[in-house]
């Protein structure tokens, strides 16, 4: 199956529990939009090659920003970000 960046882009969205969540994972204070703007850059910057499918989930691996993101792949609905254990 192949997965559809852009699609994924468009489609974002957010809840205000992931918020709190992103923050309190990577360490950050970012407001709303911040958050927002890095996780739409992040997906920008990150090679479709990156983008995992696996059960209801997409995983986005940025290697550069030394992160996942977990994004629901029926709503769009961004779940988390985790930091990459080396």
């Amino acid at each position: 199956m192949s997965i559809n960046k852009s699609k994924i882009v468009e489609n974002l969205c957010y809840t205000e529990l992931v918020y709190g969540r992103i923050n309190k994972k990577l360490n950050l204070k970012f407001s709303k939009k911040q958050i927002e703007d890095f996780i739409f850059s992040t997906l920008e910057k990150t090679e479709e090659k990156y983008f995992l499918k696996t059960g209801k989930n997409f995983y986005v691996t940025n290697i550069e920003n030394n992160n996942i993101i977990t994004i629901n792949s029926n709503t769009f609905r961004i779940i988390t970000v985790d930091k990459i254990n080396k």
